[in-house]
This record gives structure tokens, sequence and C-alpha cells, in this order.
């Protein structure tokens, strides 16, 4: 398109592309346009159904703009909206983005989206065209009516954004116009025109408007018009002379309206079934599967444009069976293969057996989780190794997988890292899988496990409903942005994954948080007396969390013992007291060390 100094040009095109509807025909429309196309994907969900069952919807649109933002000329916005009625979230997007145009189809992104042409054109959130009809290839003649009004301007724009030396500007004018001696109402617009000479102009003189033009949509190929001259705070839509053209004219028709700046509010905590159509909306677009990302080339070139380093960090305590092959497997394939990782580090927490060994020999960095930071005194637990994990790796990004899986797989590494890389706004990414239980000689398909059904996601949907569609907030599986770790604080023990999750929601909200079916993990499973034990630290966990929130400590420091129950056949019940005191490390940015290393004033 040629640039025209007295209009300002269309540099962007918003277009929603809607699961199994419209969206894909106004892609190629906007190609003519020398702007760039904005697309978010869309999923509607019919009423009465919960918004999570658009998962699998939204895992096969997001599929679908990865393949179009491949196009030098697109844009495809990586968070798909999953919604009963999507209109007006779209329009609460379009707000904050600022697009210079929405296009959207006549007929079905109207009904898809579950409005009328009239509910759009009456409040839009920013410059829209809606298209009736199919726009040519290479259109060569395009008929734009401009009286003058506040949208004749953006009607001209769009029929010299999709064809810059085709175009003729129609002046119709009544015939008992009292400003007919001045053209008051045009005289502004055809300053402007007098300095484009390819712009053709033609006047006219008729009571008539709609018939005239009309007859001349015969030798036109699209019609660009402003649907109403009458002020922006109005709540007309069309006006007679749009709405006859848009059901008669014979060839392709373009009705644009200009923003009107009316702000709509949006409120997504007002009640019980409002966090229920949060929590499932949620699920619906932040539910990611691995296989979405396994595609290890395009993930690496994400990585590559946002300018981005990724660290593994492997915790590890007495893993000399399988820590050998996740490290092998990582950096053959994350590494050598593919640069997605630019660092794997091992954080012992002072193993008996040869994990340590075994890592150097496999040429990895092994660290003592015990030896950082030695100035304070040591604390026992994995979540302690993760927090100094921070100190030793150097990643933007920071993941990391438990050392006992058997089953291992490069998804349980790029899984994770998918989401941050294909959308900003997520700052910490959890994995779920199918856990197979061996009972007796049988394995069984488990949920998330134990702890996660019987504690963890029962303290969560008490306190925090908004987490409740987290499918396993404790998986020892996920990763985060560095500037969003560093501001948390992590609890040193088994309430780590519950103290993150809880933290980073309270920080940057639901939508910061998203996650990954992993398929399947298989592990050693612990005894009963472990997962009480981890039980009582999340319980600790979640309650600390409710202490900050109230500012009222609810646990005594001497209820944080507890009282295991032994059996043995030659001594019967016996009882054993154990400290299970479940404390924080503050956020590592406190750490002058830390500061110190990273710059952090």
């Amino acid at each position: 398109m040629q640039k025209h100094s007295e209009f300002s040009p269309i540099h962007t095109i918003f277009i929603p592309l809607i699961h199994d509807g419209p969206g894909e025909s106004m892609v190629e429309a906007a190609r003519h346009f020398d702007a760039d196309i904005v697309l978010v994907g869309i999923v509607v969900v019919p009423e009465g159904q919960s918004l999570s069952v658009g998962a699998i919807s939204a895992r096969a649109l997001r599929k679908k703009l990865r393949e179009y933002g491949r196009d030098k000329q697109i844009i495809s916005k990586t968070q798909v909206i999953v919604s009963h009625h999507p209109w007006h979230e779209l329009s609460v997007m379009l707000q904050n983005e600022g697009p210079d145009l929405l296009f959207l189809e006549w007929d079905t992104h109207i009904n898809a989206l579950g409005v009328t042409p009239h509910e759009v054109l009456s409040n839009p959130p920013c410059d829209v065209a809606l298209v009736r009809g199919k726009i040519p290839n290479k259109p060569k003649q395009i008929l734009v009516p401009a009286r003058g009004g506040p949208h004749a301007e953006l009607a001209l724009k769009v029929g010299l954004g999709l064809s810059p030396k085709g175009v003729t500007a129609l002046h119709i004018r009544k015939t008992d116009d009292p400003m007919a001696g001045t053209d008051a109402p045009f005289i502004g617009l055809e300053r402007v025109l007098r300095q484009m000479p390819e712009v053709q102009k033609q006047f006219e003189v008729t009571d008539e408007a709609a018939e005239s033009i009309i007859k001349k949509s015969k030798h036109n190929d699209i019609i660009v018009l402003g649907t109403t001259a009458q002020a922006l705070s109005s709540s007309a839509s069309l006006g007679y002379v749009a709405d006859r053209i848009l059901r008669e004219a014979s060839s392709t028709v373009i009705a644009v309206k200009k923003a009107s700046g009316i702000q709509t509010e949006y409120d997504e905590s007002a009640g019980v079934e409002a966090i229920t159509i949060l929590v499932d909306k949620w699920f619906g677009e932040n539910t990611f599967e691995a296989d979405e990302f396994k595609n290890l080339k395009d993930l690496v070139e994400l990585k590559k444009q946002q300018n981005l380093t990724i660290s593994l960090a492997l915790p590890a305590l007495n893993e000399e069976e399988t820590v050998g092959k996740v490290i092998k497997m990582m950096k053959k394939e994350l590494m050598q293969k593919f640069p997605l990782l630019d660092e794997i580090v091992l954080i012992d927490s002072n193993s008996k057996d040869r994990t340590r060994e075994i890592a150097k020999k496999e040429g990895v960095p092994v660290y003592i989780h015990q030896q950082i930071l030695e100035r304070l005194k040591p604390r026992r637990g994995k979540g302690e190794a993760l927090w100094k994990s921070l100190l030793v790796t150097k990643g933007d990004i920071v993941v990391w997988i438990d050392t006992d899986i058997v089953n291992i797989h490069p998804r349980f590494v790029y899984g994770i890292i998918g989401p941050l890389l294909l959308n900003p706004q997520v700052q910490l990414v959890k994995g779920f899988y199918r856990r197979p239980l061996r009972v007796g000689e049988k394995l069984q398909a488990g949920g998330g496990g134990r702890v996660t059904e019987l504690t963890a996601r029962p303290l969560l949907n008490l306190f925090y409903p908004e987490l409740s569609g987290v499918v396993q907030p404790l998986s020892g599986e996920y990763g985060g942005r560095r500037t969003a770790l560093e501001k948390i604080p992590f609890f040193s023990g088994y309430g780590v994954e519950t103290g993150l999750l809880i933290d980073i929601y309270e920080e940057f909200g639901i939508h910061g948080i998203a996650q990954v079916d992993l398929l399947e993990r298989i592990h050693h499973n612990q005894h009963l007396e472990a997962l009480s034990k981890m039980s009582f630290a999340i319980i600790q966990a979640v309650l600390r969390k409710q202490e900050k929130r109230f500012g009222k400590t609810f646990v005594e420091e001497v209820n944080k013992s507890m009282k295991l129950i032994r059996y043995t056949s030659s001594e019967g019940y016996s009882l054993s007291v154990e400290e299970i005191a479940e404390r924080e490390r503050p956020p590592m940015i406190e750490i002058e060390e830390y500061r110190n290393k990273f710059k952090r004033s």
C-alpha cells in the first residue's frame, strides 16, 4: 500500500480465528494491506457445558496459530480465549491491544461471537470493519461513498489498503441539503483528497443515496462505507443507507465504524459461580499437552527470537539408579541435537550413594546444596535445594524435574518450556501426568497422587479455589521465569510446590500459571509414613500463607512436631516424635550474593 501522509496508515489488523468457524478467509483478505495481521484464537463452548471442555479445541487451535505464525506478516497471539460468550473478552483485549482495525465476517463471525452487528457497531472497542461477501484476490474497483462524516476517513483508509489505485470517493448530496452551496460536511475531507491524485472523485445529487450506490455496485468489486454519519457516541449502528446496501448490493460490502472510546468492565470475582467460570476458563485456555511442543526446532527458534537462556536444575538425593539416564538423555536431545537448554546442573542433597559421581561422569556441574550459601544454617529438604539452585544457575527460565523418573523422556522438559516460550504472560508452568501405582503385582492408573488428592487439592479448593483447576499441584516437574521465581519465598521442605503455586498466583494472577500434560510418569512410590509427613508439611505451608493473609498466627511452634504411630509384632504400638517444621527462605533477590551475581539493585 502506498503511504498517504494525510491519513495515518493501518499498521495492525486484528482477526479472531474461531475453532471450527470463521476467520481464515479474513486472513487472506487482510493480506492486501501493508499491515501486520494479528490473530487471536477463540473457542466457543455451548451454554450449559463446562468451559474446561474447550481444552482440546484450544490445543488444536494453538497448533493452527503456530502454523500461521510462520508467516512473517502474521502475529499469532499465544493465548486462546475459551468462553460461552467471547465478544466481551475480545472487546477487553482489543481495548488493551489497540489495533488499527478489527476485521470480521458479517454473518459467520457475528453469529459465532454471539452478538449482533448492531451490538458490535454500537460500541466498537476499536475501529471495526464488517465484511459481507468475498474480497477478490486482486480487487480493481473500489467505491467509497463519503459524505464527510466521522467514518469517512476510515472507509477511505480501508479502500486504499485493498486497492491503492482503484479507489473512487463518491460524495452524495441531497437535493434539499441546506448546505448544498458550500458542501460543508465534505469540505474537510475534500482538502485531503485534493492531495491524493490516485483517488478518483465523483459527485452526485440525489435523494436516493442507497439506490444510487446499489446501482454502482454492479461496476465495483467492493463498496466500503461508514455505517453512520452521526456522532460517535450515538447508539445507532448502521443507519438506513448502510442497512439497505448490505442487503441488496451485488458486490462485496465492507461496513466500517470508528471506535466509540467507551470502556467496558469485566468482573471475574463476583461470587462462587464467577470463580467456577474463571477456573473452567483458565483450564480451557492454559492447559497444554507436551506433544504440542515436540517440534523442537520451532521451540529453539522461539527461544532465539526472545533472546532467552534456559537452565535445567536436577534436585537429587540417592538417585544412582536413574540420574545417569536422565542427564544423558537431556544432554543428547536438548543440548546436542537441539540447543534448547543452555546448561544442566545437579543440585544434590548430600547423597550417600553414587549420584554425584555419576553426574560428574556425565559432565554436568554438581553442587551440594548444604554447601551453597554456607553462612546460612543449612536445612534439609528439596525446597532448600530448589531455592539455592537459583543462585548457581544462569538461565532466564529455570526448569526443575525429579531425577527418579524411570520412563524419562525429553517431553518432561520441553513440555514445561513450551508454554513459557509461547505466552509471555505465563510465569510458572506445572506438569501433570498419569501416575501408575503398584498395588501387589499389578499397576493401577493413579490420579494426582495420594497426598495431592487427600491433602493438597482439598486445601487449595478450600482456601484458594482459583487454583482448584491445577491437576497436580505437587508434581516435581515445573519451571518458571527467573524474574518471577527470584521474588518468591521458598519453603525448605515438602511445602515448596504448594507455596510457589500460591505465591505466583497472588503475585501474577491465575493467568500467570499454566499446566502441561506430560502423559505418563513412572517413579518409585513412597511408603505411607513418608506421605503422612508430606501431608503434615503441606498443611503447615497452606496455614502459613493464611497467617500472612490475615496477619494472625494459627499454628504454634509446639504443634510443628508430628507424633508417628509405629507397630511391630514384638512390641505392638508405640509413638515416636519427629519435628516437621516447614520454614521459608526469603525471596532469593533479597540475598546479597544473588544480587551481586545478577546485578540486581
